[in-house]
């Protein structure tokens, strides 16, 4: 937030919400990577990559160190994503159920029918 801004807490959520149904009204990953790519700097735009990757990374219980060392993502920024996830507002999570591949149990192969 910028430190001169005396927005009123009605006002931030209008036009937070303004921006998020722009980016729900987008149909297509091209769509709304064009759209990132217009309203992100290259740095901003990477930032939000490399946390959507620490996330996935993440959900397969890998070390921070490990992750840092695959992605070059600091330690901390993971430790924050990691902390977010755990006991953030639900994006993560709401994000991951939404793009995870539906789990389909395994067959027991000694069940009988």
């Amino acid at each position: 937030m910028k430190p001169n801004r005396d927005d009123s807490e009605a006002y931030r959520k209008r036009t937070e919400d303004a921006l998020f149904r722009a980016v729900l009204s987008l149909r297509e990953v091209h769509e709304v990577r064009n759209f990132f790519k217009d309203l992100c700097t290259p740095a901003e735009l990477q930032a939000l990559v490399d946390r959507w990757q620490v996330v996935e990374l993440l959900q397969q219980d890998l070390p921070y160190r490990r992750i840092h060392d695959m992605t070059g993502v600091s330690v901390t920024t993971i430790g924050r994503v990691a902390r977010f996830l755990a006991d953030g507002f639900g994006g993560y999570a709401a994000a991951l159920e939404h793009t995870s591949p539906p789990h389909t149990p395994r067959k027991d192969s000694n069940a009988s029918h």
